[in-house]
């Protein structure tokens, strides 16, 4: 049986796919419970009718740029150790 799925759907899934293209298209698939053919045949139906813009190539226009992406992704993994921290206190009551 098809599943119909809404177009903000499938916009969120060639764009989960394209923020985790290190898992692969197969990974995302699976992660996003669909088949992969499906996701693939998103990602070629978003791209050729446009309706998805991408981000860019990853290039960075400077060093400051590039230094300046790691830094907030490192501080955003800082705090969400940190909140896994304080909710591991407060389970062990102290």
């Amino acid at each position: 049986m098809v599943k119909p799925y809404d177009k903000q759907f499938k916009l969120a899934a060639v764009q989960y796919y394209s923020e985790h293209k290190n898992l692969g298209l197969k990974g995302c698939a699976k992660n996003l419970v669909v088949s992969y053919q499906t996701l693939s045949r998103w990602k070629k139906e978003l791209r050729e009718s446009r309706d998805i813009h991408p981000r860019g190539s990853g290039n960075y226009s400077s060093d400051l740029a590039k230094e300046n992406t790691h830094l907030k992704r490192q501080l955003q993994n800082t705090e969400e150790a940190l909140d896994v921290l304080k909710k591991v206190i407060n389970i062990l009551g102290n």
